[in-house]
């Protein structure tokens, strides 16, 4: 592994938590309320949305350059997303055994190969919402339809990697976790860190 260069070193004082009070709660999501000293010394009062899930996000890239999308309405922004596979693991579970499930219930898809290839704060400022991303690749489908969890109306599209990495550099996949993946699954490409010959179905 390389060395971290020293540019990456912190600097200053750390925030300080004071005592804490839930002002919400359910079963995916925390809101607690903070008493706190910003790192310049000065009291600040801080709301920390605690997440009890680990999200989990999949780039299942086939043997032929495409990548399986699902598409679903998303109720925060009230619009339609074109997005990897994406779901959440609890904290205590299992993060690979998380992210498998999530694959085979959004997408019916099974991997032979998983490797942990990013791992990202969300919303560092106001969350604690830790992402953890995956390529999988030597992929079969699986005997059984997509589940979703009760709530999801899931489409599923296959598309070649440079035609879903062209849409985000366009704009028109807004997702972060998306964008990111398919950006990180280009530089594998580039940069030798995936078999030459599903680097060159990828990169087309």
């Amino acid at each position: 592994m390389a060395r971290k260069p020293d540019w990456l070193k912190p600097h200053g004082a750390p925030w300080i938590r004071g005592p804490g009070r839930t002002v919400y709660d359910n079963p995916w999501i925390s809101v607690t309320e903070f008493d706190a000293t910003a790192p310049t010394g000065r009291p600040a009062l801080y709301g920390l949305v605690g997440f009890k899930n680990h999200a989990m996000a999949i780039l299942p890239i086939h043997e032929d350059g495409t990548v399986t999308l699902v598409g679903q309405n998303r109720f925060a922004f009230a619009d339609y997303s074109w997005e990897i596979p994406e779901g959440g693991g609890p904290l205590e579970e299992d993060l690979l055994v998380a992210a498998q499930r999530e694959l085979r219930e959004e997408t019916g898809l099974i991997a032979a190969e998983w490797r942990e290839v990013m791992r990202m704060q969300l919303s560092n400022s106001v969350t604690n919402e830790l992402a953890v991303c995956y390529l999988a690749t030597g992929l079969s489908q699986a005997d059984l339809t997509p589940e979703g969890d009760g709530t999801e109306d899931i489409a599923i599209a296959r598309v070649p990697f440079r035609d879903a990495l062209d849409a985000a550099m366009a704009g028109w996949i807004l997702d972060a976790l998306t964008v990111a993946m398919l950006l990180r699954g280009y530089h594998m490409a580039r940069e030798g860190a995936l078999p030459r010959e599903l680097a060159e179905a990828m990169l087309g």
